[in-house]
């Protein structure tokens, strides 16, 4: 079975390190970018499972970023999860219609991060073609 990729992108290098243990210790494969350019190029290079997104970042705001995402027919479909420091109450609604899956806020409770890196694999449309194959091999 192929680990799953996940493309994390934040500028603070503690939370980068951490983030790497944390879901390398899952099972999952981590991938790294630490601002918008960056994250777009990481993006395309490795065509990621799912991307854990700052929207602070030094060259623009991950809000930027999810859009660029969604105009980039390989990228599009790419589950994004928002992991910001930025206030819940402005900035969840506006992720989540700009079509993040998820809304963590910074510091991140390790549970609720696996629940909702878990819950946006399922719910991606690879995730639902391997369910699909499951249930009909049985």
């Amino acid at each position: 079975m192929n680990k799953k990729k996940i493309l994390i992108v934040d500028d603070d290098q503690d939370l980068l390190k951490a983030l790497r243990v944390l879901l390398n210790a899952q099972g999952y494969a981590t991938v790294f970018a630490t601002n918008a350019a960056l994250s777009i190029d990481t993006a395309m290079r490795e065509i990621p499972d799912l991307i854990l997104l700052d929207l602070g970042l030094p060259d623009g705001i991950g809000l930027t970023v999810m859009e660029r995402l969604q105009q980039i027919d390989s990228l599009s479909s790419i589950p994004v999860i928002v992991i910001t420091g930025r206030p819940q109450h402005i900035y969840k609604d506006v992720a989540l219609v700009a079509g993040a899956k998820g809304f963590l806020q910074k510091p991140v409770d390790n549970a609720e991060l696996f629940s909702a890196v878990r819950s946006a694999l399922d719910n991606s449309p690879e995730g639902k073609r391997r369910s699909f194959s499951n249930l009909t091999r049985n």
